[in-house]
């Protein structure tokens, strides 16, 4: 085209359509490079399935933009959760409880770019301790360290107590300490019965943590090798003590409470605590009263004397004599658990129900005397009765599925 035009139209006119196509060209050519610029892309490296323990797996991140990671299970974390450009953050999973698998989604996002990846965790392998209703408590439960106190007489007008080499050369009693046919931990402890002591009116039928095992050696009470202290306690105590703070994890079905004696009395019942020399830093209350067909959670905190007043800590319902009927609240037969833990001075209660939020209540107990050289602490798990105004064969009973503690050693 150009050859023809060169020879049939005069050179000016030449001269302009050449410089005019070079500039189309050179327009054209522009533009391509301006599209060459810089494109926003985020793109992530591959992940494998999780075991079902705790693990940690890293992501790398391809990207020329800021990015944002967010997940959708809480026992997912990530850390980082946020980068600018290329990097790597991780994905840690914490164990899975149960058998079955189970996925979550991690999402990373930045200048409208959005990439997700399934997290998949692997289910725990079944366990081999599954509760057999043909075996006594000690051969389903880890009861080693822990002895029983009883409603029976010791032939001295107390409580009798089955020592921890007794409870775990299978003892049972078929009126208040059995395998239930579940192959649950069966408590039941009625109103009549003797105490441990002229110094409590209330029958139990209650462990009470022995770290000594069958060391008798050791003194029961006091700073030793049988008991442990706050981590806030003075160095001392912790180096001369068996351990410093713990933990205590129950799961469990209440199946019977009082139903006679007073208003403030009938239906409660405690199911777990922490007992220091003479106080009690906590005392985990179930209570029902006759005419609701739900019960409360609550819990005392007891400071030693002169450090204040006993708290009272409401969780699920109320503690009321005259309470209504708690909405969320726990009926008989109602499988749940708690978890008791002490960090320091820090108390931690939490209650968990299957296909509901857990409930969580904290108190600081810096101030309540605990810390202090000589006081020493303890777990108990089983049943306080807190009626003694029932019928003398009123009674109350709870099934426990569960019975786990741990705490701090030197």
């Amino acid at each position: 085209m150009i050859i023809l035009l060169k020879k049939y139209i005069m050179k000016p006119f030449y001269i302009v359509f050449t410089f005019l196509a070079l500039t189309f060209i050179y327009s054209c050519s522009s533009k391509d490079s301006n599209d060459d610029v810089s494109i926003d892309s985020l793109e992530l490296s591959s992940i494998s399935t999780f075991s079902a323990n705790q693990e940690l797996q890293s992501v790398t991140v391809t990207s020329n933009v800021s990015w944002v990671v967010s997940v959708d299970a809480d026992w997912i974390t990530t850390t980082p959760s946020n980068g600018t450009d290329n990097g790597i953050f991780g994905i840690y999973v914490e164990a899975n409880p149960t058998e079955n698998s189970r996925e979550g989604i991690v999402t990373v996002s930045g200048s409208g770019i959005s990439r997700t990846m399934t997290v998949i965790q692997a289910g725990g392998e079944a366990q081999n301790n599954e509760l057999d209703p043909n075996k006594a408590p000690s051969e389903n439960f880890d009861l080693s360290t822990w002895k029983l106190n009883t409603p029976e007489n010791n032939g001295s007008g107390f409580s009798k107590t089955i020592s921890v080499a007794e409870i775990n050369a299978g003892y049972e009693n078929s009126n208040y300490f059995y395998t239930g046919n579940d192959g649950g931990m069966v408590f039941k402890c009625p109103v009549a019965g003797f105490t441990t002591s002229a110094n409590t009116s209330y029958t139990r039928v209650e462990l009470r943590e022995m770290l000594r095992g069958t060391n008798t050696s050791i003194s029961t009470q006091g700073v030793n090798g049988n008991n442990w202290v706050f981590g806030s306690a003075p160095a001392s105590d912790i180096n001369a003590a068996a351990a410093y703070d713990g933990e205590m994890n129950a799961t469990l079905a209440v199946n019977h409470v009082t139903t006679t004696g007073s208003n403030s009395h009938v239906g409660r019942v405690i199911i777990g605590q922490i007992h220091a020399n003479n106080d009690e830093p906590i005392r985990l209350y179930y209570r029902k009263l006759p005419n609701n067909s739900l019960g409360s959670i609550y819990f005392a905190h007891e400071p030693t004397d002169g450090n204040g007043d006993e708290q009272w800590h409401e969780m699920i319902g109320s503690r009321s004599n005259s309470a209504s009927n708690p909405t969320d609240g726990i009926a008989l037969d109602e499988i749940f658990s708690y978890n008791i833990k002490v960090v320091g001075d820090i108390l931690t209660v939490t209650i968990i129900r299957e296909g509901k939020d857990d409930v969580v209540n904290t108190v600081n107990m810096v101030n309540s005397g605990f810390n202090v050289g000589g006081q020493y602490m303890y777990f108990k798990a089983g049943l306080y009765q807190a009626n003694n105004t029932g019928n003398d064969n009123d009674y109350v009973q709870a099934t426990f599925y569960a019975l786990e503690k741990s705490h701090t050693t030197n």
